[in-house]
């Protein structure tokens, strides 16, 4: 018989309110042993709030917070074996990489050829090896935010609890850490907390993901469920860009007034002229407005029957002049019914 251990983290009946405002409004949630959960939603939904419960930065108003079993919610920080990567690295500007990497084995009385080894072999880790004598002002953002990530790292937490680490990054770097942070946290096979209002981010790097709004949890899964699957408009607006169709609109494409939500790259813009496809979703209108973004377009396409899609096409033939020139036209747009995602609740 396997034997099950207990979540990582666990919330039961999370609540955490600042006056009126309801942070965390009664969230439950598991986060399996090693997983990559990340907390997705945008600012003030209760995600930073919840990491910072984990943490023991603050108190919970109402339920529990366990770590692997064991009920944290009164414990300071210090009792709970988690570290957090901030978003501002809060190095030590005066030590070294090396100093600022091993100061929590320090305190913790680790003898210094132990804490050598260890320091040296993180650092080789995040790819920072022959960095230890320089100091953070001497580094780029990325190794910096790779040095925070060591230093949090070397005390070997049971998980680690990330509060928008990348977010002071340039794209392209930001970009690159997601893949080296998920090769990281594969390699070590510790619990990763993530936070961030980055929907691409939380796509590219999640085990699994909650999507938090207004201090509830609107839908828990793997990216790929919670892209193809929306539960709620929010989801499927929030996560992505989603088309949503409802009323009479909605009846029209599909014979029910159920509001429901669609991809923009699943919709294949074509000519007004062209017999629809038996058995797919089709809709005639004109092209609004064009947005050309280099890799794919944009297409605004105002319906003949009223309300908008918005529709995405890779460039793989079309250049930004074509592109443009087809702001005005009359097109006719289709879709597979199978792609169309009923959300329920008003979202």
């Amino acid at each position: 018989m396997t034997n099950i251990s207990p979540p990582a983290v666990r919330f039961a009946e999370v609540s955490r309110h600042f006056g009126e405002v309801r942070a965390v409004d009664n969230v439950s949630l598991d986060i399996l042993d090693g997983e990559f959960f990340t907390m997705l939603g945008p600012s003030g939904s209760g995600k930073t709030t919840c990491l910072r419960l984990v943490a023991g930065f603050e108190r919970p108003d109402g339920g529990h917070i366990q770590l692997y079993g064991q009920d944290v919610s009164n414990l300071p920080p210090y009792e709970r074996d988690v570290n957090t990567v901030f978003q501002d690295y809060a190095l030590f500007p005066h030590m070294t990489v090396g100093q600022n990497v091993g100061y929590g084995l320090m305190i913790k009385k680790v003898p210094k050829p132990e804490r050598e080894k260890r320091v040296r072999e993180i650092l080789e880790l995040v790819q920072l090896s022959g960095l230890e004598q320089r100091k953070p002002g001497q580094l780029s953002g990325g190794q910096r935010q790779r040095v925070a990530l060591a230093r949090a790292l070397v005390n070997h937490p049971r998980v680690l609890l990330l509060d928008e680490p990348l977010g002071a990054l340039d794209l392209k770097l930001r970009q690159q850490m997601q893949i080296e942070l998920k090769t990281i946290q594969q390699q070590v096979g510790i619990t990763f907390v993530y936070v961030t209002h980055d929907q691409e981010e939380a796509l590219t790097m999640s085990d699994r993901l909650a999507v938090f709004n207004q201090g509830k949890i609107e839908q828990v899964g793997s990216p790929a469920e919670i892209y193809e699957h929306p539960a709620t408009p929010f989801v499927a607006g929030f996560v992505g860009v989603s088309n949503l169709v409802s009323g009479s609109v909605a009846e029209a494409l599909t014979g029910s007034p159920e509001t429901f939500s669609i991809r923009p790259e699943k919709i294949h813009l074509g000519d007004p002229d062209a017999p629809s496809p038996p058995g797919m979703c089709s809709a005639e209108g004109h092209i609004r407005e064009v947005v050309y973004l280099g890799l794919y377009t944009r297409y605004i396409v105002e319906l003949d029957r009223g309300s908008e899609l918005t529709v995405v096409e890779q460039n793989l033939n079309t250049t930004s002049m074509e592109a443009l020139a087809a702001r005005g036209r009359r097109v006719r747009l289709t879709w597979q019914r199978s792609h169309n995602r009923v959300v329920a609740g008003n979202g």
